[in-house]
């Protein structure tokens, strides 16, 4: 996957891209990532990218020439265009399924706003989805981009060293991860789950999916009313809620 990002603060992604599993996967070939400044496609001495906005009202609006002139330069020469995305609290939440739709993709553009805002014209005839982290507001769009690289990249081929830790990841079947446990067995007074320590490979799964089922409950209910649950998932939801343990 090519992935370009279009920002006024390029500096800012260096050091996490540098690092972790973003950094093997570009080692790999599996990811590629090109920073571009919005200020070199402007036409002005001073590289203005910034305007007062029309009709009045505070801040200032990201002027619409040079970000025409990044996408269209952007654009050329690749096979086949990108998928132009940009990010603004208006936008389609990113979620799993979002990152794993997106990691189908041979070539992104992620375009960081900044400031109140980027001029209307830009969303309209460029943009192709717009994507938001949640109901929040941030300074600009790099983090979320960053966010985006991130959650697309551990999904494709050959990044993750072992393919099950994405398919049992937190939202991959819909519901929220299980609770892990490591060396030492006893820690603060606390014991790692007998069943983890058994080697019954079957009471282990059983296990981890109905604490997932428990953790999502508990914490996101909101979760299990979309999740496609097994007739396996409901008897364990039951257990949970009449208190029962194999």
């Amino acid at each position: 996957m090519h992935v370009d990002i279009v920002t006024i603060f390029p500096e800012v992604f260096g050091g996490f891209l540098g690092c972790s599993i973003l950094k093997r996967a570009q080692e790999s070939g599996a990811l590629r990532v090109a920073i571009h400044d919005l200020r070199d496609y402007t036409d002005d001495k001073h590289k203005v990218v910034d305007d007062y906005p029309y009709g009045g009202g505070p801040g200032m609006v990201m002027k619409p020439e040079p970000w025409f002139r990044a996408v269209e330069a952007l654009k050329q020469g690749g096979d086949p265009a990108p998928l132009v995305i940009f990010f603004t609290p208006q936008g389609e939440p990113l979620t799993q399924r979002k990152a794993e739709s997106l990691a189908a993709r041979e070539r992104l553009l992620l375009l960081c706003g900044h400031y109140e805002g980027v001029d209307e014209r830009v969303r309209d005839a460029l943009v192709d989805e717009e994507l938001s982290l949640g109901d929040y507001v941030l300074t600009g769009g790099e983090l979320p981009a960053l966010v985006l690289v991130d959650a697309v990249a551990r999904l494709l081929p050959g990044v993750l060293g072992n393919l099950e830790s994405a398919r049992q990841e937190s939202f991959a079947d819909g519901l929220l991860e299980h609770p892990h446990y490591t060396r030492p067995q006893c820690y603060a007074g606390r014991e790692v789950p007998a069943v983890l320590l058994s080697g019954h490979h079957e009471e282990i799964r059983k296990w981890r999916r109905r604490e997932a089922l428990r953790r999502t409950q508990e914490r996101r209910p909101d979760l299990l009313e979309q999740a496609q649950l097994t007739p396996e998932d409901r008897e364990l939801l039951a257990e949970i809620e009449t208190g029962e343990q194999d």
